[in-house]
């Protein structure tokens, strides 16, 4: 296992290889579709973001409400490739990590090899487990989404899986070939 910070995620992403395993901690935020919708049109409009895209890792999940006690509720990722029309350009303006499950598109492949960045896959089916490494949970934009609003939570020890690399490296290629 692999220990990486997400303030030293740039220059891991250049390094981390399709298959390692990492334990990620640090500042991650939430984002699903509705939510990349409308940072695009934030971003078509001129308008502030709700967290600088620059070096920032983004979980596609909607965390379910925590109960009394609790930081957060269960914390599963969603599929990643509902985010790929979005994803090259968010890559352009810094976007380093992504965490999600499934497979994603050539472009956004190939846009990650351009950028430098990282993408991971968390256990789908295991979203209390992932709710465990939550420390802290605020939610900062788009509230009206619900779930589905944009939270930035602070990660300690988050067990991941590299599935697409900066280099090339590939998980879901490898499957496939083998297939």
């Amino acid at each position: 296992m692999i220990a990486v910070h997400t303030g030293e995620l740039r220059e891991a992403a250049r390094t981390l290889e399709a298959g390692a395993r990492v334990l990620l901690s640090g500042t991650v935020y939430t984002a699903r579709d509705a939510a990349h919708q409308r940072i695009v049109a934030l971003l078509d409009e001129g308008g502030d973001l709700p967290f600088p895209l620059d070096g920032a890792c983004v979980y596609y999940a909607g965390p379910t409400p925590a109960r009394p006690g609790q930081v957060i509720g269960s914390c599963g990722p969603t599929t990643s490739d509902r985010m790929d029309p979005y994803t090259p350009r968010l890559l352009a303006l810094g976007l380093c990590g992504m965490i999600g499950k499934g497979g994603r598109a050539e472009t956004v492949c190939q846009a990650m090899q351009a950028y430098g960045a990282v993408y991971f896959c968390a256990v789908g089916g295991a979203g209390a487990l992932a709710a465990q490494c939550v420390r802290s949970c605020e939610e900062i934009a788009f509230h009206d989404l619900g779930c589905e609003s944009v939270k930035r939570l602070e990660m300690e020890a988050f067990p991941l899986v590299v599935a697409v690399d900066a280099r090339g490296g590939n998980l879901f290629r490898r499957a496939e070939a083998r297939a």
